[in-house]
């Protein structure tokens, strides 16, 4: 299989909230396959329409952004650098998620402190960086075009992505742009069906490699166990 881009998630493993969220998207990230949509009831748009955007990257948390293989790199050399850059990381315990709005749309955020999250997708981004290959002027008009901070336009021309460091915000996306009148209800009605899956501590023991298929959709390639 040829992948487009590759990229470093946290996807959840295996469980009642991984099964929820490739559900909830329609796309399972691990196995490459659709999913039925779950029954909800009282969602005033259906799923399938409010999950459009965030469908084909499946569920998940970004640590290291999409990007295309440099010149001479291969998806070899990636995985292998990606196994040994985890295996010297701690895992990162979580206190919890929460089920957030962000701007128009709906996330599960982390709650409590977030410091070691943050350096681990820091030195994911750094560490891998070398099988980056630079964005391209369509990438980089697209990402300017959302009015960034000069700080963002740094980090865009380092790092070929603008929040990343410290605009770092990590999130596991459910929703695409919401209509400000069905914001609400919307998180009202998921929220009654993830709430008993969000109790507790999340242990963060492994990240993914992630590879973006030729229709623009991504699947886990292999679990990169974090060992330090």
């Amino acid at each position: 299989m040829t992948y487009t881009r590759y990229a470093i998630y946290y996807t959840p493993d295996p469980g009642p909230l991984a099964d929820f969220g490739a559900a909830w998207l329609g796309w399972d990230i691990e196995t490459g396959q659709e999913r039925p949509h779950p029954e909800i009831p009282g969602l005033p748009r259906p799923i399938e329409e409010i999950t459009r955007t965030p469908r084909k990257y499946g569920f998940h948390g970004t640590i290291k952004p999409p990007f295309h293989l440099a010149e001479g790199c291969t998806e070899d050399g990636l995985r292998q650098a990606a196994l040994a850059a985890c295996a010297v990381r701690a895992p990162v315990r979580l206190e919890g998620l929460a089920l957030t709005r962000i701007g128009r749309f709906l996330a599960l955020t982390p709650q409590g402190e977030t410091g070691p999250l943050a350096d681990l997708a820091a030195a994911m981004v750094r560490e891998l960086d070398p099988f980056r290959a630079p964005p391209g002027e369509t990438e980089l008009a697209r990402r300017r075009a959302r009015r960034l901070s000069p700080r963002q336009e740094e980090l865009l021309t380092q790092w070929g992505y603008p929040y990343v460091m410290e605009e770092f915000r990590f999130h596991l996306t459910l929703t695409g742009s919401l209509d400000g009148s069905v914001v609400e209800p919307i998180q009202a009605r998921l929220m009654d069906a993830i709430a008993p899956l969000l109790d507790g501590p999340v242990d963060i023991s492994n990240l993914s490699l992630v590879g973006e298929l030729p229709d623009g959709r991504l699947r886990s390639l292999q679990r990169l166990p974090l060992g330090a």
